[in-house]
């Protein structure tokens, strides 16, 4: 009974907050900035394994990404949280401004103030708290997913082959395209346009990183 009214109350805070809306915004920003992230590290030391250099073994190719990642993920934790409390403590002030002046014109009409507005502020300031940790939670874990998912290929085999790359490469093509079908969800149609336009954005990437590689 605890955790279904903790639930409902989270329901509520989000409606009021307008959470979903935020949330798959800075999802899909973030989660499309780290695998894009991703794509340029794996590409640069595509470039050097190309080269013919055995410098590079999976593990330096795990540890690079997932430490960019992390790097990525906590810039992105704080920053949004700061961001978010101080947007929505203006939020809330001029809120409470807006309450007290019609409060008052309420005194003065009837002499008596109005009580729901009064009970709704705490109301209010737990929907907005609740809505900053949860943006900043999903600001700062989506890059971190979209960074790190390409990388799976590299816990195997302890050398590098050019099946590892291949295979990042195809998990990058799928995280792309699953995020455009998202997005195109979102939007209420155009998915494979939205697949194809993220899908393109990774092979430009790829092509600028060879390209400085040449």
């Amino acid at each position: 009974m605890k955790l279904n009214k903790t639930i409902q109350q989270w329901k509520q805070y989000s409606k009021m907050s307008d959470l979903g809306e935020i949330a798959r915004r800075k999802f899909f920003n973030n989660c499309f900035d780290g695998a894009l992230t991703c794509s340029g590290i794996v590409s640069g030391i595509f470039i050097i394994f190309l080269s013919g250099s055995s410098i590079f073994i999976p593990r330096n190719v795990i540890i690079t990404g997932f430490a960019t990642a992390l790097a990525i993920g906590i810039s992105g934790l704080w920053g949004a949280f700061l961001s978010e409390e101080a947007e929505r403590k203006k939020k809330m002030l001029d809120m409470k401004k807006e309450m007290a002046i019609i409060e008052e014109e309420g005194d003065e009409k009837t002499g008596k103030p109005k009580k729901n507005n009064i009970q709704d502020k705490p109301l209010l300031e737990r929907a907005e708290n609740f809505a900053t940790i949860i943006a900043s939670l999903v600001d700062g874990g989506a890059p971190v997913l979209g960074s790190s998912l390409p990388l799976i290929p590299f816990f195997f085999g302890s050398s590098l082959t050019i099946v590892h790359f291949i295979s990042s490469y195809v998990i990058l093509i799928g995280l792309l395209i699953y995020l455009g079908i998202f997005l195109g969800k979102i939007s209420g149609g155009g998915r494979i346009r939205y697949a194809l336009h993220l899908v393109t954005a990774g092979g430009v990437t790829l092509l600028v990183s060879l390209a400085l590689g040449i």
